[in-house]
């Protein structure tokens, strides 16, 4: 192999590649990242055994060939070298080496043969449909806050992803939960997602196809089985298995009858629950919601440090109700709502309040309430 690459182009791929691998690995082939050179391109594939990703730059190739090396050390060794540069790749197969030169210098990676490197298998998609990135970005980013990190509940660890509604009010919808507060989020079904089973994406899988579309103007190509899902971004393809596990019966939560409505200017009362929250325990973090009138009082009583308040002006004109909430929830939540006013609809201080902006555009949040 005898490859020159842009440096820029070279850390870009890298630096979508490097973060599938794992830093701790027991199988050391899984710490390494392949590299193919052929047909004008430098293909790089890297893989946890659960996600899998493969991305090719062009690249002015002396010779192809194949060989894998240290995934992390080949980023940080290509993130240090000069902007600019011209970055040689040159593999010796009999000595099992790489060796990486630009300007004067000189970096030698030990490397382990191709045929170690396992291969994720994707097996037939059944569904393939295109979103727009800024889709895509939208309902993960709407989600993304509320998924489980607990492992005991394997499949609240990630987003699930289905068809709700039928015929032309058909919708992709996206849920996360992880017990204590429910994100939702959908949007028009696209063609070829009709007859889609529902899905659970994990955690990582959502968190690398963020990045991928996070600056993206174009589309994403997804492709989906029961069991594997595929994301299409550019020149990056991106493999993953699925949860398999049975995503709860959200709709149960989501409730429907709180008659108690309160509408706040969001960034007020973000700027007010950021503030009293100040003084809040960790552990705790409970904040005090005191609403009768107009008026809505923010409260934190810290026995160890200290207590806060502050009042807003709201419109509110139910009966006087004195709800808490963690004060770390009510912010993530906030910071999702789409324009400037945040209409909570509440019934007791034992239920779950629900959530939205006052042009919801499909958006919907349920917290559960603390006690205080």
């Amino acid at each position: 192999m005898k490859v020159t690459v842009e440096r820029s182009e070279l850390l870009r791929s890298l630096s979508h590649v490097h973060r599938v691998v794992e830093r701790r690995n027991t199988i050391p082939i899984l710490a390494n990242v392949m590299v193919r050179a052929e047909d004008g391109h430098l293909a790089f594939k890297a893989t946890d055994l659960d996600l899998e990703i493969l991305e090719a730059i062009p690249a002015e190739l002396g010779g192809g060939g194949v060989t894998t090396v240290p995934a992390h050390m080949f980023y940080d060794i290509v993130r240090k070298l000069p902007e600019g540069a011209q970055v040689m790749l040159e593999g010796s197969g009999d000595r099992a080496v790489l060796v990486i030169r630009a300007g004067r210098s000189r970096f030698t990676l030990q490397t382990l043969p191709e045929g170690e490197f396992p291969d994720l298998a994707a097996g037939d998609m059944t569904h393939r449909f295109v979103l727009a990135a800024g889709d895509i970005k939208r309902l993960i980013d709407k989600t993304q806050f509320a998924i489980s990190t607990e492992e005991t509940r394997y499949y609240l660890n990630g987003i699930y992803l289905h068809i709700a509604g039928e015929g032309n009010a058909s919708m992709l919808r996206a849920v996360a939960t992880d017990g204590h507060r429910l994100a939702q989020v959908e949007l028009p079904a696209p063609t070829g997602a009709d007859a889609m089973p529902g899905i659970i994406v994990p955690r990582k899988t959502v968190g690398e196809v963020h990045r991928l579309v996070e600056d993206l103007d174009g589309e994403v190509t997804v492709e989906l089985s029961t069991t594997k899902i595929r994301f299409t971004v550019g020149p990056v393809v991106l493999t993953s298995k699925l949860i398999d596990g049975t995503f709860p019966d959200y709709a149960r939560v989501i409730p429907v009858g709180n008659d108690k409505e309160l509408e706040v200017e969001k960034r007020d009362f973000e700027q007010a629950v950021d503030r009293v929250s100040t003084v809040a325990s960790e552990r705790g973090r409970a904040v005090k919601l005191s609403l009768s009138g107009g008026r809505l009082v923010l409260s934190v009583t810290n026995p160890d440090s200290g207590s806060a308040t502050e009042e807003i002006e709201v419109a509110y004109d139910s009966d006087p109700l004195d709800v808490g909430f963690n004060a770390r929830y009510l912010l993530d939540i906030a910071a999702q709502i789409e324009g400037d006013i945040a209409v909570l609809r509440l019934s007791d201080p034992g239920s779950p309040t629900l959530i939205q902006g006052k042009d919801s555009k499909g958006a919907l949040y349920v917290l559960m309430p603390m006690r205080v």
